[in-house]
């Protein structure tokens, strides 16, 4: 009778979700290694997806992370400069406001209110990552990961191992430093992670670079007061995206007043007692020779490097377990995200194509589904992936760029659409910016392969037009799109 009642009992007596956290590896000969289903390395967008996507299909998971859990996106890119770009459009609405019958004061613009309450909002999403964590059953681990030597993919941590069939780097990237050996002086500056430490609004800026985030960070910086200047190496920024949005990008930096170093490039940096001393060398497109001109920009404030980022794998000793990298240090990977190591896997920037939060995000996702749902076709799909540059105004882009649809397809092949016109809101301001746009298509159908803006509003309207073109939309499709009145967005079902 005992053994009946106890037998009926057994049932209920629930055994942990995911005991896999807490069990030794006894089989390898290590009562020290803890065995995992899922082990991620790295608590950045991808990594912490796919954790929690795999512990949502009965895997169990844990992240190691040896700072702030988000990652870049959080803490150093994407939100912050986000909120800071917020408060930028702020300052622009504030010139138009006595257009549009408002009469405003003196207004006065606190950095040192902005970044605290920025500060505040990031801590309050570094806490609500790793409530997430806690529903999700994802156990984290702080410290430095570093590969080891034993037979089975392990890490270490703390002098603790850890081992899992399927392991995820998802360790992403940092700013590129220079050092005195590269350029002397070159430490003095600083990189988009330090811009998010300045207390107080430098009042005489330096940007060096013409990606993105040069191009956001001299927006930023320059609308809200900062005498900004950028030193690019060629004729104009963004020199990656469509040549129409790289011409107006530049000219728009221009009008809104940041001074533009062309064909130039730091040469070196020294302290004195009233700032920094850029000194800069200029070379004439126009010449053969190699001329050089030398100018200096002096009381510098802040000079900020933006010349590109490079993947975070120092220290993780990668070569213990025989991964394949690229010439700039990024690991290898196939289209369903395996690694030169089976059972390794990466995402995101650490594997050094689209750099982007959301392609982090879907990757990881995308994988655990592969991993732990049976899906074995599960990957994503990097073509026509939309991007938003917050500059100003704002630039959205998705598939190929007219230069590139031209060389894959042939210029034959390819018809352009393309427009500017002044959006409405600046019709009453005598602040003016331009919005331009341009549909690239393809083929007798004219499927549309690329759609490129700028303007007020660009960054809100590019996610509609994304689906479309992912779902293979033609122009005829567009053309039998009623308009939206008065918008700007409208022009894209209008264009001839």
């Amino acid at each position: 009778m005992l053994f009946k009642r106890i037998n009926r009992l057994l049932p209920s007596l629930a055994l942990p979700r995911h005991p896999a956290l807490t069990r030794r590896d006894m089989a390898s000969g290590d009562p020290e290694t803890t065995r995992l289903d899922f082990l991620v390395i790295g608590g950045g967008s991808g990594g912490l997806a796919g954790a929690r996507r795999a512990s949502e299909l009965g895997a169990s998971a844990a992240v190691i992370e040896s700072h702030r859990l988000g990652g870049t996106c959080v803490n150093v890119g994407c939100v912050p400069k986000k909120v800071m770009w917020n408060a930028a459009v702020h300052a622009e609405y504030l010139h138009d406001h006595s257009d549009y019958g408002f009469e405003v004061g003196s207004v006065r613009f606190s950095w040192e209110a902005l970044k605290a309450k920025r500060d505040a909002y990031i801590s309050h999403l570094n806490r609500i990552y790793r409530n997430n964590l806690d529903k999700a059953k994802v156990q984290n681990i702080q410290g430095h990961a570093r590969f080891t030597n034993d037979p089975e993919p392990t890490v270490e941590v703390d002098g603790r191992k850890y081992t899992a069939p399927h392991i995820l780097i998802a360790t992403g990237g940092q700013p590129t430093v220079l050092s005195d050996a590269d350029i002397p002086g070159g430490n003095l500056g600083i990189t988009s992670d330090g811009f998010f430490e300045l207390e107080t609004l430098p009042k005489r800026t330096v940007i060096v670079g013409a990606g993105y985030i040069a191009v956001e960070m001299a927006g930023i910086l320059s609308t809200l007061g900062s005498k900004t200047s950028m030193i690019i190496r060629q004729s104009g920024v963004l020199r990656n995206f469509d040549s129409f949005i790289s011409t107006n990008c530049t000219k728009e930096l221009q009008n809104s007043g940041v001074d533009l170093w062309k064909n130039s490039q730091v040469k070196s940096v020294r302290k004195t007692e009233k700032g920094l001393e850029v000194t800069v060398v200029t070379k004439d497109p126009e010449k053969k020779n190699d001329e050089e001109k030398t100018s200096t920009i002096q009381e510098v404030d802040c000079l900020l490097w933006a010349i590109g980022r490079q993947p975070n794998t120092s220290g993780l000793n990668v070569a213990a377990v025989g991964l394949e990298m690229d010439e700039r240090g990024h690991i290898v990977v196939d289209e369903f995200q395996n690694t030169s190591r089976p059972g390794i896997y990466a995402v995101g920037d650490v594997c050094g194509k689209a750099l982007l939060t959301p392609v982090a995000i879907a990757a990881g996702r995308k994988l655990a589904h592969r991993l732990f749902e049976g899906k074995k076709d599960s990957k994503l799909d990097y073509s026509s992936i939309p991007t938003v540059v917050f500059s100003h105004p704002p630039i959205g882009t998705v598939g190929l760029t007219e230069e590139e649809a031209i060389s894959s397809r042939g210029k034959e092949n390819v018809k352009v659409y393309k427009t500017s016109f002044t959006p409405m809101y600046h019709a009453i301001t005598s602040r003016k910016s331009q919005c331009i746009m341009k549909l690239v298509c393809e083929g007798k159908e004219e499927k549309v392969v690329g759609l490129h803006m700028q303007g007020l509003g660009c960054d809100e309207m590019l996610q509609g037009f994304a689906v479309a073109i992912k779902m293979g939309a033609t122009k005829a499709d567009f053309d039998k799109t009623v308009a939206i009145h008065p918008t700007s967005s409208e022009e894209f079902v209008t264009m001839r």
